[in-house]
Formats: structure tokens, sequence, C-alpha cells
């Protein structure tokens, strides 16, 4: 194998490196979601009023419309006016007509997160402290937020200060969810004006919310700032926006404008976190129906404010608040699953979780699917592969060759790099076949990294054994250290023609530098790079019979 090659292979895996460690530091910085929020509700009115684009709602209304607010100027837990609880989640309606909290009640979210072996160290020298318990219930919605979910605020500013001061009623306190939907009216009189939720739950955790005015006037509604139940700051935060024309928006934590902006084609508004997502579309989305104008904006340097623009005196919008699960949203509309974001890759990863959801479906365990989906992208690409070593085989064939023109030419690269290139077309070889495979696994590992990573499915997934969570690192690191010796052994295996002893060291250090570098990956991922090494292993097995075979025959 020539410098150039030896250049490439290199080049190839310094590149996934490279890869992986810039997504992990262009990754959204972890917000102190209180400190932030803080900020934003202790804004001064001495601040200069703007105006939205396009709206009549003041940027400095919509700063200081933070209901309830103490004397620390942080909006404050209100009075619970309405609990609606059902097998699945639970909801909580507070006096000032909003969505206050949400929380999951399934095993899959409450369950304590898997601990390690340093975990276990820790506990038996008494340096770590304290239970791993599985919670009652995961709340969804961090406490002290600026905005809610249905959360109204008035244009009129003297209006907006006496509806922060009226409590709204409801014509039930306690509703209860089995297998039928079921609704709950609020109703708020701020005198000549009466403003009117009624709100409909249904069991798959959407909601139908009409609101009505007894007179015109102009209000903008919220989905609410984003769910904060996922404190990993490698994903996406923020707010996503999806128009008719199927074009993302995607406003991350720090980049809203301060002024504001203006949507006037949304088919939804969602605020999203890692796993979970707060939803506001509109009910006939499928066919799709666009929102009134969504106005998104940080109106004081804080988390994005996302806003809808009303102005009939009758408005009914559709939301979700619940997990980002893929079949779940798409049952609901097949717009909403475009909330399911898996970075720059989502192109393709989003294709990757389709299959591998699919495989899921029949073979019920997630660690068998990444089994079965490694496998299976194995043999779509065999022909590559097949290419790849025969193409290695005959480059360790014309090594001593390859020895003798550098050698022969080693003051002149020019020459050298001809007789080269003659050697190659003589014999057959490509110098570059052994690195395609490669290649085209950086693609698929990084998506299958970035779909373990953020799809909510995988969250507390088991495998078997001590795997009881496939998205984060193996606890005992049993499968990084068995991809670095099925590394090691696929490397023993391949065909080498180093003629630079430096070279040949530097690569047998590879398996060890990527177990190193991989062992706090997600276990679903190094599953996967595990088995793709052992098909890698009786593939190259194979094709080494095979062509020992042949020499044979041909001597």
């Amino acid at each position: 194998m020539d410098k150039q090659n030896i250049r490439l292979i290199l080049a190839v895996a310094i590149s996934f490196v490279i890869i992986v460690v810039w997504s992990k530091l262009m990754a959204p910085e972890q917000t102190d979601t209180a400190k932030q929020q803080e900020q934003v509700s202790n804004t001064t009115s001495s601040q200069t009023s703007q105006h939205l684009p396009a709206s009549a709602i003041s940027n400095q209304n919509i700063q200081e419309s933070d209901t309830m607010k103490g004397s620390n100027g942080i909006y404050q837990n209100k009075e619970i006016l309405v609990r609606i609880e059902s097998s699945r989640f639970d909801m909580d309606i507070d006096v000032g007509g909003a969505i206050s909290q949400v929380y999951l009640k399934e095993d899959k979210y409450t369950q304590p997160p898997q601990e390690g072996i340093f975990t276990h160290i820790g506990r038996i020298f008494g340096m770590v402290s304290g239970e791993n318990k599985k919670l009652d219930r995961l709340p969804l919605f961090a406490t002290n937020v600026p905005l809610h979910p249905l959360q109204v605020i008035f244009a009129n500013r003297s209006l907006d200060d006496k509806a922060s001061a009226i409590k709204y009623s409801a014509d039930k306190t306690l509703v209860k969810i089995e297998d039928s939907p079921q609704t709950v009216t609020l109703t708020q009189d701020l005198g000549d004006l009466v403003i009117e939720k009624v709100i409909t739950i249904n069991p798959d955790m959407t909601y139908q919310a009409t609101i009505k005015v007894n007179k015109p006037i102009h209000y903008v509604i919220s989905n609410g700032m984003r769910p904060n139940a996922d404190s990993q700051s490698y994903v996406f935060h923020g707010v996503v926006l999806k128009n008719v024309n199927g074009k993302l928006e995607k406003i991350e934590d720090g980049d809203a404008k301060d002024a504001g902006e203006n949507f006037n084609d949304s088919l939804f508004v969602a605020s999203v976190d890692r796993y979970y997502a707060s939803i506001l579309f509109s009910p006939n989305i499928s066919k799709d129906e666009v929102l009134p104008t969504v106005t998104i904006g940080a109106f004081g340097k804080g988390l994005p404010r996302p806003f809808i623009n009303i102005s009939s005196q009758e408005q009914t919008l559709m939301g979700y608040i619940g997990p980002k699960d893929h079949r779940a949203l798409e049952k609901i509309d097949k717009h909403l699953v475009s909330v399911v974001e898996y970075g720059i890759i989502t192109f393709f990863a989003k294709y990757i979780f389709i299959l591998l959801d699919l495989i899921h479906g029949y073979v019920g365990n997630w660690g068998v699917a990444i089994i079965f989906l490694t496998i299976l992208i194995r043999i779509i690409l065999f022909p590559l592969t097949l290419k790849g070593m025969v193409s290695m085989q005959k480059l360790k064939d014309i090594a001593p060759k390859m020895k003798e023109i550098q050698q022969k030419h080693k003051g002149d690269p020019q020459k050298m790099q001809a007789a080269m290139m003659e050697l190659y077309k003589k014999h057959g070889a490509n110098p570059f076949g052994g690195c395609l495979p490669l290649v085209l696994q950086i693609p698929v590992f990084f998506a299958i990294y970035r779909v373990l990573y953020n799809a909510v499915e995988l969250k507390n997934a088991p495998f078997a054994l001590w795997i009881h969570d496939l998205s984060v690192m193996d606890p005992y690191f049993v499968l990084p250290v068995l991809m670095g010796i099925s590394m090691y052994v696929q490397q023993s295996l391949t065909p080498s023609t180093f003629t630079d002893p430096m070279q040949a060291k530097v690569f047998k250090w590879l398996p060890v530098i990527f177990t190193i570098f991989l062992i706090t990956f997600p276990a679903g991922l190094i599953l996967y790079w595990t088995i793709n090494n052992v098909i890698s292993i009786i593939q190259q097995m194979v094709i080494n019979k095979v062509i020992s075979k042949n020499k044979g025959k041909e001597k």
C-alpha cells in the first residue's frame, strides 16, 4: 500500500473523529433555564417599546406580561384550577387559564438512568450517596417559566394588566380520561370582555382548544416555552416551525431576534428539547391549513418565545404536549413528524430510523433490531466491500514491485507516480478501492449515532444482560472493549502492504484509539460498530480463503 493510500485511510478515520467532535463542540450550549428566564422576567419597563413586525403586541407588553410574578420578577407557580388525570399522563391547568404542567407516567419515562461501574464502586466506598429511585411522574416543564401553553396576552396593555389580576373559573376541577376525550370549559370575566376556552383533552395527549371572546380584540396565544425534562445539551433546543412548502424553520435557544420575527405560512409551531415537544397546529393541518401569523422573539435576550396572533372572535387550535415519538406523531398527522430532529444529518438519519423502527416492529427488541439493521446495511454494501477487499489483496500482491518503483524513482516523484499508475493499471488494482467501504460507513455511523441519541423510542430501551438502556454508554465498558478487539482482529486479517514501519505502527494503534474515543458513546452505537466488525471479519476470512484457493490452483 503506497503512502497516498495510507494517507487516505488515515484521513477517513480522522475525518470521522472530527465530524463527531465538531458536532459535540457545535452543540447548543447547555442553558441555565431559570437564569435566562429570570433575565427575561426582570427586564425593566424603562426599555424602549418596540412593536413586533405586523403585530399589535408590543415588545414591552410581552416582556412584562408574565402574570403572577413574585417580588423577584419570576413567574410564580399559580394555583391549580383543573387537574386532568389518565393512565399515561396528568395535566394541570392553572387559574391563569394556561397548561402549567404535564406529567408522564409510563415506566419508559419514569425509571431512573442506568448506573455504571463507577457509581457502584462509589456507593461501596461511600463516595456516592442517595438512591437511584424511580419517579412517580416525570414533569415536562421547568418551574418558574415565563410562558405556558394556552397562555393569552392581550394587545391592550391595560386590559392585559386587568386579565393578570383576575382568575379563570372552570366548569369542573377534576377530569379523568380513560378511553374517550373529556372537555373542560374555562371562563374569565373582565367586565365588558369575556374570554372562554373550551379545551378537549384526548387519550393520545392531543387537545383541542377553542378560544371565544364576546367582541373583536387582538391577542396572542402561545404553545409555551420548550419542555425541560432532559438536560442534555448535545441536541437541538428551541422552536421549530414548518411551512406549507415543507421547509423547516429552527430557532435555537439564544438565536431568537430580540424584536421578534413573523411567520405567515406555518403549519405548526413547536417548542422542543431532546425528547419532548409542546406543539400548536391547525385543526385542518392535513389539508395544509396554516396557522394565523406566528411571532417568535427573545423580547429581552431570553429563550425563544412563540406566539400566535389572533384577531377573530372564535379560534380553534389543536395541540400536543408529550414525547417526540415518531409513530405517535405520525398517527396525529404526518407533518408533525418533522419535530423529530437529528441535526445536520436529519435528511438521512430519519430514513435510518424508519428502517430501524420497521425491523423493531418484527423483532420487538431495539438491540436485536440494531443487529439486523447492521446485517442489512452490510448486505447492501457487500458488492463495494468485495471490490475493496479484492483490491486490497491485489495491492498486497504487487507490494514488492511498488517498493522497487519507490526505490528506483526516489528522487523523482512525478516518474514514481506515473510508474505506480502503470503498475495499478497492469494488475487491475485500485489504490482507493479499499477505502470506499470505510468512506460509506461514516454517514451511516453518524446517522445511527444521532438516531440513538435523539429518538425517544430508544430512551431506556433494554437489549440484554447488563445493557438496560441503548441510548447511553455501556455502564461496564464491555461492548467498547469487544469493539476494540473485533477491530484489531479485522485489521489483522485485512491484507497489509505497508512499506513504512512507522505507518504500520500507527495503523495498529487505531483500534485502541477508537476504543478510548468511543467508550462513552451510546451502547447501541457500539453494538452496531461491533457487529459491523464481526461481519467484516467473516467476510475477510471467506475472501482470504477463496483467494488462497485460487492461488493454489494457479500454481
